[in-house]
C-alpha cells in the first residue's frame, strides 16, 4: 500500500497501519517511495486504472476492450489463419509495440477518455497521477 505523508488523512492511515503491523509483531519492509516521473508503461497502466475505477471494469478488461480492441485495433489487432479454425484474431501485447507506437497508442486512448468523460491526468500532474495510484492501490481486489 502507498501513502502520501504530505497528507493528513495518509497519514493517519499509514500510522494505523504500522501500528497493526507492530502489533502483529510480523516481519515488515518499509520503503521510501522516490517521486520521478512516470514512464511510459507506468504511465499507461495510471491511465487504464482511471478508466477502471470510473467504469467498474477490471484493469485487463480495460485493457483488452477499450484500449486495444476500441481506440487502436490498427496496432494490436492481428488477422491470421489458422490450419484447423481458418482466420482469427490476436492481439499484439504492449510490449511488443514501439515507443512511438505506444505513444501514438496512449495519445489515442487519452483522447478517447476525454471525449468521454474521463479525465486522464497529464504525466507531469504528479500530485494527481500519485493520488489515482493511491487510489487504485486501495482498490486493487477489484482491478
Amino acid at each position: 500500500m502507498k501513502y502520501n505523508l504530505a497528507t493528513e488523512l495518509d497519514r493517519q492511515r499509514f500510522v494505523a497501519r504500522a501500528r497493526a503491523l507492530l502489533d502483529k509483531q510480523g516481519f515488515v519492509e518499509l520503503k521510501d517511495c522516490a517521486q520521478r516521473t512516470l514512464n511510459q508503461n507506468s504511465y499507461l497502466h495510471l491511465l487504464l486504472g482511471v478508466v477502471a475505477l470510473d467504469t467498474g471494469n477490471d484493469l485487463a478488461y480495460v485493457k483488452t476492450w477499450y484500449f486495444k480492441r476500441l481506440v487502436n485495433p490498427d496496432l494490436f489487432i492481428v488477422k491470421r489463419r489458422d490450419k484447423y479454425c481458418g482466420e482469427v484474431e490476436t492481439e499484439r501485447s504492449t510490449t511488443e509495440l514501439t515507443k512511438e507506437e505506444t505513444s501514438i497508442a496512449i495519445d489515442r486512448f487519452k483522447r478517447w477518455g476525454n471525449e468521454n468523460g474521463f479525465y486522464m491526468p497529464e504525466p507531469g500532474d504528479e500530485q494527481l497521477c500519485r493520488l489515482i495510484e493511491i487510489e487504485m492501490g486501495r482498490q486493487q481486489k477489484w482491478l
